[in-house]
């Protein structure tokens, strides 16, 4: 099995994600942050924005950090298309500039928004619960 990826490891895959955050990411500083990341299954028929929004999103990974005081331990990982799917798609992100520990700048695509971050910690309780 592979060795257990840090936030900084996915957020700098060259594969297609959507990043949610609690707070604006800055892995250089110690304050508190919940970061998820949405890893979009690469298909023919996605359009990629483009073609009046032809095509479609589909994730097939959800992974969650907790971040605080200089360390973002992973709390959350699934492949389970059951489990997947009952993540909302931000439909509204867009390109957000993130720093990395090493003070490096780097474009995602993602939104900050604590509600969308309350809601996914509901839905991982509930999924924990059942």
């Amino acid at each position: 099995m592979a060795l257990e990826q840090s936030v900084e490891d996915v957020l700098e895959m060259p594969q297609r994600k959507l990043v949610v955050a609690k707070n604006d990411i800055d892995l250089s500083n110690t304050n508190q942050n919940d970061i998820f990341i949405l890893l979009v299954q690469e298909s023919a028929g996605s359009a990629g924005g483009r073609g009046g929004g032809s095509g479609n999103r589909k994730i097939d990974k959800v992974m969650a950090f907790s971040c605080s005081e200089g360390i973002c331990n992973k709390y959350f990982e699934s492949f389970d298309a059951e489990k997947v799917e009952q993540f909302e798609i931000p439909y509204s992100a867009v390109a957000m500039d993130i720093k990395l520990s090493t003070g490096r700048q780097q474009v995602v695509q993602g939104l900050v928004d604590p509600d969308f971050i309350e809601g996914y910690r509901e839905l991982i309780n509930n999924m924990k619960n059942q």
